[in-house]
Order: C-alpha cells, then sequence, then structure tokens
C-alpha cells in the first residue's frame, strides 16, 4: 500500500507532472495540497481517465486539499473537525477500502504558513494546530490504520533544513509551531520519515528564489504522521526529490510511505 503526499501548488498548471507522477509512481492513496482551484475546475475527468477516485475541498485561487485513490472511498469528512475554518479549504479525511490491505483512513493537510508571526495569521496557524490535535487525538479510539498526511509548514527539527539560523524568526521554525508538531508525536503518532531514517539533510520544498534548489538549500515541511497501526506496518520511505528538477515544477516534492 503506497501513500503518497504533495503540495502541488496549482493542480492545473501541474496536471502533466501530476499525470506522470500517478502512473510512473503509481500510489494507490496521493493526497494533495494547495489546489488553487474550485471543485467544478479540478481536472477530475483526466484524473479518473489515469485510474483514481477523487473527493476534494476546493478553494477559488488559495488552499484546497484532495485525496486520490484507486480503490473505492467508503466515507469522507470535508473540513477539519471543531475549527471554524474561515472558508479556508484546508482538510479532508477518507476511508479507503483496499481489498487484503484493508481499510485506512487517511486525511490530506493543508495547515496555514502562519507568515508574519506578529500578525494573526500567526495566532490561526496555532489554532489550527490545536483543533488537528484533538481530532488526531480522537482518531487513535478508533484503532484504525490512520496517515495524517500533508504540508504542515513546519519544520520539526534543525536536521529539517538546510540553514536553520536562516528560519529561527520564520513561523515554520518558531518554538510554538514545532511544539505543536511534537504534541501530534507525543499522541502516539510516528513521523514516517524519521521512523525509516535519522539523516539530516532531507528535504521536501524549495523555494523558487535565490537558487535554492540548484544549492539544495531546503527544507522538510510535507509529512506523513502513522498511527501505531499504520506505524506497525511501514515498509519504506520515499522522497520523489527528481520531480523538483522537471519541468514547470511544483516548490514541493512528494514523499510517499509503503505500508505492508
Amino acid at each position: 500500500m503506497r501513500i503518497a503526499t504533495w503540495n502541488v501548488n496549482s493542480v492545473r498548471q501541474r496536471l502533466a507532472p501530476l499525470l506522470s507522477f500517478l502512473k510512473e509512481s503509481n500510489p494507490d492513496i496521493l493526497c494533495l495540497q494547495e489546489l488553487k482551484c474550485e471543485e467544478t475546475a479540478f481536472p477530475r475527468m483526466e484524473v479518473e481517465d489515469a485510474g483514481y477516485n477523487v473527493v476534494l475541498h476546493g478553494q477559488k485561487t488559495f488552499n484546497g486539499v484532495a485525496i486520490l485513490s484507486k480503490s473505492p472511498i467508503e466515507e469522507s469528512t470535508v473540513g477539519l473537525p471543531g475549527f471554524d475554518h474561515e472558508g479556508q479549504s484546508r482538510y479532508i479525511e477518507a476511508v479507503v477500502s483496499n481489498g487484503d490491505a484493508g481499510v485506512f483512513r487517511v486525511a490530506s493537510i493543508y495547515c496555514p504558513n502562519g507568515n508574519p508571526p506578529d500578525t494573526p495569521k500567526y495566532a490561526y496557524k496555532l489554532r489550527f494546530m490545536k483543533a488537528l490535535t484533538a481530532h488526531a487525538f480522537a482518531l487513535l479510539k478508533l484503532e484504525e490504520a490512520t496517515v495524517l498526511a500533508g504540508d504542515y509548514n513546519i519544520i520539526p527539527e534543525p536536521r529539517d533544513a538546510h540553514d536553520p539560523s536562516a528560519w529561527v524568526a520564520d513561523a515554520l521554525f518558531l518554538p510554538e509551531s514545532r511544539a505543536a508538531y511534537r504534541r501530534l508525536l507525543n499522541l502516539g503518532y510516528a513521523d514516517a520519515l524519521r521512523a525509516a531514517t535519522d539523516d539530516a539533510g532531507l528535504y521536501t520544498f524549495w523555494d523558487y528564489q535565490a537558487g535554492a534548489w540548484q544549492k539544495n538549500k531546503g527544507i522538510r515541511i510535507d509529512h506523513l504522521l502513522l498511527s501505531p497501526q499504520a506505524a506497525d506496518r511501514l515498509a519504506r520511505v520515499e522522497i520523489v526529490k527528481e520531480m523538483r528538477a522537471g519541468d514547470k515544477p511544483s516548490d514541493h516534492v512528494p514523499i510517499f510511505a509503503e505500508l505492508a
């Protein structure tokens, strides 16, 4: 069972690389963030022709999340429970049944950026994370294989940034942001990448500016958090770094976990 997440940074602009990724990497489930389109503008026909069922929570110009699944989607939840999203489309959750692999609960999450930190945007980020933690705790009680996937807009540790000192005043790396991420882990979720490796220098985002990609000045902000039932089945994790070098790439790349 291969479950991937990717901040596509405009699904209509990234349709060709999206279809290429679906064909070549063949994920069973793909969580997308930052669709930047309403539901009626989503390229549903092309994605369904590639063999995927779709549920999405769209928004014009900004945000937007989706879950693509090769197997039937049995139920879905639109919007983060317990959070007043103020019209921002940042959370969708689905239950997917995959034959012998069993049932999986998967969420596609686009956490707020929070910058500048001295504005209401940062308070909004922390409120979102508080609601996400409460919901994540409730999901653990279901004792299901659950994957909370997405762009968390949080750099968990210094080793997750090429130059941590450049981020000390940024909302992605402030102590309160990192503490909010740790609270999810302390509930019992596992960071899939860190369950597989302790290596530094593993990134999922490179800015378009100042040659960040060419100089490998990246950060890791896209995460797959696994419930204990999912973590027990973890076989492999891969960051699909080469997607950043493609034609008209997103500034993020996909990361996927294989569950046995």
